[in-house]
């Protein structure tokens, strides 16, 4: 049996590569025009597929649970799952149409998505094999927001998935991904679910837009004024992380973990009681603690395709490691770094004592944060917040 299952939305992820050119969105993109790209790489993608497998990568012993079609993609699917040998916990639905998300990533630019929902929409708590969770330490859930009857009826199926795999004493964790405001899953009450749902979610996992999308709306709207398309982290206010995660720990969550991209990683722990099977091995290290750790510098940046899933997989595999809350949070800035040098999702990934070996020798981003919030512990390498005990 595997010690982690990861379940939630898959797809196929379809990237065509642009050459190194010097151009505006503008420019790229007139109707009418033919633009000349490298090659495509195609592989699977989504949560279940890239936080799964970059676990395995670094030593995990992972089980997949995601639903696609019987259709061609389906197929593709499939075969590149067979190669890690995760292709045995997929359910093929019979005339439902496979996931797909064509990722357009111009130079210089933050990431493009034209995605298609697919069989994830049908996807359900009757669809997770509990007999196959409940012999797991940790379950980890991706992309609700993706997946329709997540967030039907006020998250009613997604809290059901919570509760039950709670009920079998598993660790659990929970990331989203950012859904179109003109969709219905854009049109969800998301404060309202996950005030439902984070009582039975031990470790949240997000990133910082998502979470401002659902939890502080003001704010996001406020971050996304972004006039001249640049990454919109890069004007992020880190001031404004401790009043996400003094929110999301008010709504349940043990500890809510607020991923900032090419900015670094904050979180914020309270009590730990009732963590389950994979809880920390220090846990006196862990709790009621707040820190910002800051990102590795990546020279050239290739491409944030599974970024986010990559650090989780960071994050999640050095917490069962038994890792201590600094280390960790180091490792999951290390792996979401070595993703971006590459296009795809995975093959940047290195193995656990490879990326270990990489952490004293690699630079950092290095962060100049104003205001009384934030400490700089030298000695640990690490921003403390006022919320630190």
């Amino acid at each position: 049996m595997s010690d982690v299952v990861v379940a939630g939305h898959i797809c196929l992820d379809v990237i065509p590569a642009f050459f190194n050119q010097n151009k505006t969105m503008e420019e790229l993109f007139v109707p009418g025009k033919l633009i000349n790209m490298d090659k495509v790489k195609i592989s699977t993608g989504g949560p279940v597929s890239n936080t799964g497998i970059a676990m395995s990568i670094l030593g995990a012993d992972v089980a997949l649970m995601g639903k696609i079609g019987d259709d061609m993609f389906g197929t593709v699917m499939l075969k590149e799952l067979e190669k890690t040998a995760h292709d045995k916990g997929m359910i093929v639905a019979k005339g439902e149409n496979t996931s797909y998300t064509v990722v357009i990533v111009p130079p210089g630019y933050d990431r493009i998505f034209l995605h298609h929902t697919g069989a994830n929409d049908t996807f359900c708590a009757d669809d997770i094999n509990y007999d196959l969770v409940k012999n797991a330490k940790l379950f980890h859930f991706g992309y609700p927001p993706l997946m329709k009857k997540m967030y039907e009826d006020d998250g009613k199926e997604l809290i059901e998935i919570f509760k039950r795999v709670k009920a079998l004493g598993v660790t659990t964790s929970l990331d989203m991904s950012l859904p179109d405001s003109n969709s219905e899953s854009g049109k969800a009450d998301w404060e309202k679910i996950l005030k439902n749902l984070l009582p039975y979610v031990d470790i949240y996992l997000p990133s910082v837009e998502e979470t401002m999308y659902m939890i502080d709306r003001k704010e996001f709207n406020a971050l996304n004024e972004n006039p001249d398309g640049n990454d919109i982290l890069l004007k992020l206010d880190i001031n404004k992380l401790q009043g996400l995660g003094e929110k999301l720990i008010s709504f349940g969550a043990k500890i809510a973990v607020i991923k900032c991209g090419v900015r670094g990683f904050y979180i914020r722990t309270n009590e730990l009681d009732g963590m389950g099977k994979a809880k920390p091995a220090d846990i006196e290290n862990w709790t009621k603690r707040e820190l910002f750790e800051e990102s590795f510098h990546v020279p050239k940046v290739a491409a944030a395709t599974g970024s986010g899933d990559s650090s989780i997989a960071g994050f999640l595999t050095a917490f069962l490691n038994g890792k201590s809350i600094e280390e960790t949070i180091k490792i999951a800035c290390a792996v979401g770094g070595q993703n971006v040098q590459t296009y795809d999702a995975l093959s940047g990934i290195k193995t656990w004592q490879e990326t270990l070996d990489m952490l004293p020798k690699w630079d950092k981003n290095k962060e100049n944060i104003n205001g009384g919030y934030w400490n700089y512990d030298a000695e640990k390498i690490v921003w403390k917040g006022t919320n630190d005990r």
